[in-house]
């Protein structure tokens, strides 16, 4: 069996600042898509059917939970996917748009749930038809954006996952708290936003290829990169995890603020989004100003690891806040060390990729360590709430986050790839 897929050349490369203005269009409606919900939305929905906040972290955790296993799954998948089963609309574009217009159709269903296990299995829908999308962004970025250029793209793509919440909250906050109206505005957004960049990205002509040359076994084992076998990528790939674990903390903010501070439904809203006005921010000074000074440099890692080190001292923040104001003074730290690891650890994933004919597989793989943090970390809350309250579940998150920077020293830096073992180039589609 073979497929369509796109041969290299000219036709199949799009100027950068069109790629780049389709990457922030598809970044920016996932991110309101993911995030706007993990935020405020999916609290409101469930404390509505639950009538407690008890109730509604506990039904939480678990749409959360069961959401990361079924990322975890799907989304190499539909990397691979994007990488094989192409159609005339082109290998990438086609799944951006897929997973833009049934990912956004989930969310208008799961704002009318009246039950948890309907909204528990509407968001593991959701999630994972927005991983078609969100793989097939990351591997245009491999594609059609050239090496010299890979750190202020990253940079921007960055700026966008705390951005694309925070005007996602400006727009829902002018609705009913609660309503389907809000998840209705959010699932528009994200579509508009695949559609968008569909719009946008150039690729070339088709070709055949097998979707399986050594058989079904042989396609079923290319699913795992051995870390034995691509040391750089697996590093590379743990700390990616660790790291989005640490800032992972801005997803619970506002059961954080209902229950340690006693914030009301009707008021939550609107502390939210303060935080992600404080966030953004100082998220966009990081990002951009760390994406074109790594270019500059061509050095990555020392922002990392200062990244994992402003992660820990805005968890220290939120784990013994007296106040709202620290609550507030937290965010904005927050966001700057978040902004500087985004800007430099999408480049520095892409350039420790195994193979770049299958990127969209091997950045699938990639983005599970970036999508887990979002979901298990609520589900994991529940416990380290119970054993010591929030200075359990700040600090844990803490130790994740020097770890990060622990594991860092492990991938190599810009230039020294080639003496790393299991790293290709990347070739242009």
């Amino acid at each position: 069996m073979s497929v369509d897929v796109p041969t290299s050349g000219k036709a199949g490369t799009t100027r950068f600042g069109r790629v780049a203005a389709a990457l922030l269009a598809s970044q920016f409606g996932v991110y309101v898509a993911i995030i706007t919900p993990l935020q405020l939305l999916l609290t409101l929905r469930l404390v509505g059917i639950t009538g407690s906040s008890g109730a509604a972290t506990n039904a939480f955790g678990v749409a959360t939970g069961l959401a990361a296993i079924v990322v975890l799954v799907v989304t190499p998948v539909a990397g691979r996917i994007s990488d094989l089963a192409a159609f005339a609309l082109g290998r990438r574009r086609t799944w951006i748009l897929f997973g833009a217009l049934t990912g956004a159709t989930a969310l208008v269903v799961l704002g009318q749930a009246d039950a948890v296990w309907q909204v528990v299995l509407l968001w593991c829908l959701a999630k994972a038809l927005f991983s078609f999308q969100q793989a097939s962004t990351t591997a245009v970025l491999a594609d059609q954006v050239p090496a010299e250029r890979r750190g202020l793209a990253s940079g921007l793509l960055g700026l966008v996952i705390p951005f694309a919440p925070m005007l996602g909250l400006i727009v829902v906050n002018q609705l009913p708290p609660g309503s389907a109206l809000q998840w209705q505005v959010v699932a528009a957004i994200a579509a508009a936003g695949g559609v968008v960049a569909v719009l946008l990205i150039r690729e070339g002509r088709p070709e055949r290829r097998p979707i399986a040359p050594g058989g079904l076994g042989e396609l079923l084992k290319s699913f795992w990169l051995d870390p034995r076998r691509y040391p750089a990528f697996g590093w590379a790939w743990l700390v990616r995890f660790l790291i989005t674990a640490t800032y992972a903390a801005g997803s619970y903010v506002s059961l954080y603020l209902i229950q340690r501070f006693g914030v009301g439904q009707a008021e939550v809203g609107g502390l939210v989004l303060i935080w992600s006005v404080v966030n953004v921010p100082a998220a966009i000074i990081g990002s951009l100003g760390c994406g074109y000074l790594s270019d500059v440099l061509r050095r990555q890692k020392p922002f990392v690891i200062a990244s994992a080190a402003i992660g820990v001292v805005s968890m220290a923040l939120l784990a013994f806040a007296p106040s709202l104001t620290v609550v507030f003074v937290a965010a904005g730290v927050l966001g700057l060390g978040m902004g500087m690891f985004l800007a430099v650890d999408m480049a520095m994933c892409v350039r420790v990729l195994p193979d770049g004919a299958n990127a969209g597989k091997d950045l699938g793989i990639v983005n599970i360590a970036n999508m887990l943090p979002q979901s298990l970390v609520p589900l994991v809350a529940p416990l380290l709430l119970a054993l010591g309250g929030y200075t359990a579940f700040f600090g844990f998150l803490a130790l994740l986050g020097i770890a990060g920077a622990l594991a860092v020293r492990r991938v190599p830096e810009v230039g020294q790839e080639g003496g790393a073992p299991g790293v290709a180039p990347l070739r242009r589609a």
